[in-house]
């Protein structure tokens, strides 16, 4: 294949990715104009239709979508490598693209970036916040954060928090109008804020263990967020019972602004681990990344 021919590659993956001659002409840093003249001698080469062009949109044809997904894990391969270069360099450079949840990211990964990224001033560090399971590998992603239970056996996992709890809890005045439960089965009989997982689609069930007992509960109320930091913030306004992260919630219990209940029912629950394919080579970059994360508490 000629060397001219790998850069029309690249350039079809843009556009693939893009959907838009504009936005990947603007990533390759070239004109629109010719961005489609070369997708237009590429297919011509090819002998066959790789996109779909509309005014609005760009999209693949079949063919288009089997060269796709044939040709960016050889890129991504090639970009791995590349970067895996800059050992050769004094200092660690690239960029490094993590998908994490939002507590994750706000207890996590924001306090370890204040020292990080100032340390390495040639890395850049794009955090992409999804509380569903992100596949990782098929959205490019270097790295992602998830609950050690949760991270599949075929990926390297490094712990980089503490194990923690969700709590149950309420704006003290909330049980000013009715008796505080004694047990999970009663929270069905109060207000209680729901979360919506965003991998599912479906209502998160609060899990509960005491006793080597466990309990999940479905909980009714007014209120559904489909974000932690809302569903506690929704309990300080006084809209209910939450069940929330102990170390977002502490800060109001100490203020006086949340009680908790139901306290020796909480599990501990595994901490957070980054989570990558065990196939990654590990760039200089990607390397002082997790070292800085690792937890050796």
């Amino acid at each position: 294949m000629a060397r001219d021919q790998l850069g029309d590659l690249k350039a079809f993956i843009a556009v693939a990715e893009e959907h838009s001659f504009t936005r990947a002409a603007a990533k390759l840093g070239v004109s629109a104009s010719a961005l489609s003249h070369t997708i237009r001698g590429l297919e011509e080469s090819l002998g066959l239709r790789l996109l779909t062009r509309t005014t609005r949109s760009v999209s693949t044809t079949e063919a288009g979508e089997r060269l796709f997904h044939a040709l960016v894990p050889h890129f991504e391969q090639i970009r791995s490598e590349i970067d895996a270069l800059s050992e050769l360099r004094d200092k660690p450079t690239g960029t490094l693209r993590i998908s994490s949840g939002v507590h994750a990211a706000e207890t996590i990964l924001r306090p370890h970036l204040a020292k990080f990224l100032p340390d390495y001033p040639d890395i850049n560090v794009e955090i992409s916040i999804d509380d569903g399971f992100v596949d990782i590998v098929g959205e490019r992603f270097d790295a992602g954060v998830r609950l050690g239970e949760s991270v599949s056996k075929d990926m390297i996992a490094v712990r980089i928090g503490p194990d923690w709890r969700f709590l149950v809890v309420a704006k003290p005045g909330y049980f000013g109008r009715r008796s505080a439960p004694a047990h999970p089965g009663e929270l069905t009989n109060h207000q209680c804020i729901n979360l919506r997982l965003a991998s599912a689609g479906g209502l998160y069930a609060w899990e509960f263990e005491k006793n080597g007992r466990e309990l999940d509960v479905r909980v009714g109320g007014q209120l559904t967020c489909n974000s932690i930091i809302m569903v506690l913030h929704a309990a300080v306004d006084g809209h209910g019972l939450a069940f929330v992260p102990e170390d977002l919630a502490r800060p109001f219990i100490q203020a006086g602004q949340l009680r908790t209940v139901l306290e020796d029912w909480c599990p501990t629950i595994q901490g957070y681990h980054l989570y990558y394919p065990n196939r990654r080579h590990a760039s200089p970059a990607f390397a002082r990344f997790v070292e800085t994360l690792r937890y050796r508490g």
